[in-house]
């Protein structure tokens, strides 16, 4: 069993609070670390400081160079740091692998953005009083940003907060979840051995007082958090006069027409359903079937999603495990019941043992219900038929979330009506809204959140544009 350090200000310390860190499947002790207070967190607030001017001068070639330092660490111990990752969040190893690859792929694509930060030059001259004038646009860094990431991908989610910052010339403080601090602790392991200025990053599990501290402290002039609505919205209440993103939940909706290839929908669908047990923002979570083809595509995905291989995380034929922990498997399970004594028909799965919740299917359902209606962020799917494309586009829009949407078709009139009046940041098409690619923006509206990621979208959040007017 190791012993994980915390990264305060470009050191490694320990607290007088250990953390242990336990796997969800069985419960057993993965690693033990530390929590931080405020103490702790004021030594990262006052070395990220220090450094702020350091990390505004940063050229853009040493910039480029650390976070190819970083992806070259990463893919070095590829396998090491995957293992970590489906220990602590009892995440399939094919999917820690995967999520440790796309993590190599956006320190690389912010290596890429760190050469071409926005800037813009125009004339003024477009009215009198703007002869002979010309004006340029530059994109500064705001200083310290703080950064939440969640435990469902304990790795990527961090990573997309600790590129953008290092590509715009910000210090970064990150306090990762509780329950899966141990991937990224690995990580500032790598990111210590590069040409970083020492204390531009600080890696930190917190106690909640110092967790309430880096929302609220007005010399952090950035938060980026990545959670649940309820945490998300309070947040942006209390931190006051600076800059926010949020990422926050979803109920995403997929559309299957009586054009799309069948075969290719359902294999994608039950991927989105049930992969990381649904614990996924994006996670396909209702799916709306034309009806000429519904009883077809319903046999199907309910073969397939049979065929899945349920066993210990670690395992590399592993399909589907645990979940994070045993009160959402249980709050999980209350709302499949719910939904069926309201009426709902249970098509597979639908028990809970402990952690592990069966993937599971309904169809039958109504909005009112908790599955249809909230974030399940559990492996259930409801599967549902229509007969009208703009019909079920209002029922898709029917949600206070407006996250990712999908839609299986060949029609091109239904894709561009589609996107033009899905209530959603990002529509996709012939894939599921599960698809993510990291340079591409990510975000939603409703309360699905606040802002955009994807590593250019989140450079632009984590700068301030300055304007210089001159005579020419």
């Amino acid at each position: 069993m190791e012993n994980f350090l915390i990264y305060v200000g470009g050191q490694f310390i320990t607290t007088k609070s250990l953390l242990e860190v336990r796997n969800p499947f069985d419960n057993s002790l993965v690693a033990t670390t530390y929590l931080a207070g405020k103490e702790e967190l004021e030594i990262a607030i006052s070395k990220a400081e220090d450094v702020k001017k350091l990390m505004k001068e940063l050229p853009s070639y040493k910039r480029y160079s650390i976070l190819m330092q970083i992806s070259a660490g990463l893919i070095k111990k590829r396998e090491h740091i995957a293992f970590i990752l489906s220990s602590e969040a009892a995440k399939p190893m094919k999917y820690a692998l995967g999520e440790v690859d796309r993590a190599i792929q956006t320190f690389i694509v912010a290596a890429e953005e760190s050469k071409r930060l926005p800037s813009e030059h125009f004339s003024l001259d477009w009215t009198l009083a703007g002869n002979n004038k010309e004006a340029i646009v530059k994109y500064f860094p705001l200083g310290i940003v703080a950064g939440i990431s969640p435990f469902n991908f304990p790795l990527n989610l961090a990573v997309h907060k600790i590129a953008p910052a290092i590509a715009s010339g910000n210090a970064i403080i990150l306090k990762p979840a509780r329950s899966t601090p141990l991937t990224v602790l690995e990580l500032a392991k790598i990111i210590d051995e590069t040409d970083l200025p020492k204390g531009a990053v600080s890696i930190i599990p917190m106690d909640r007082i110092a967790g309430n501290q880096l929302v609220t402290d007005s010399r952090i002039a950035k938060l980026s958090f990545t959670g649940s609505p309820e945490v998300g919205w309070q947040m942006k209440h209390d931190a006051g006069k600076k800059k926010i993103t949020l990422e926050l939940g979803g109920n995403s909706g997929v559309i299957i027409t009586e054009t799309a290839n069948i075969e290719n929908a359902i294999s994608k669908c039950v991927s989105g359903a049930f992969a990381y047990s649904g614990q996924v923002c994006i996670h396909t979570q209702r799916i709306y079937v034309h009806e000429k083809i519904f009883d077809d595509f319903l046999v199907k995905f309910i073969e397939q999603t049979r065929k899945l291989k349920s066993g210990s995380p670690t395992d590399k034929d592993t399909d589907f495990t645990s979940m994070i922990d045993e009160e959402n498997a249980i709050r999980v399970e209350n709302w499949i019941n719910e939904a069926i004594e309201l009426g709902a028909i249970l098509l597979h799965g639908g028990k809970r043992k402990g952690t592990y919740v069966e993937p599971t299917i309904l169809t039958n359902t109504k909005h009112e219900m908790k599955v249809c209606s909230l974030e399940i962020f559990g492996p259930v799917v409801i599967i549902e038929k229509y007969n009208d494309f703009k019909s079920i586009i209002e029922i898709i829009n029917n949600s206070e979330f407006g996250l990712q949407a999908g839609i299986f078709t060949d029609s091109i009139d239904e894709m561009n009506y589609g996107y033009e009046n899905i209530e959603a940041g990002g529509v996709i098409i012939n894939d599921i809204p599960t698809f993510r690619v990291d340079h591409m923006p990510y975000g939603g509206i409703k309360n699905s959140g606040f802002g955009r990621e994807g590593v250019k979208y989140a450079i632009l959040e984590m700068m301030e544009p300055k304007l210089l007017v001159k005579n020419k």
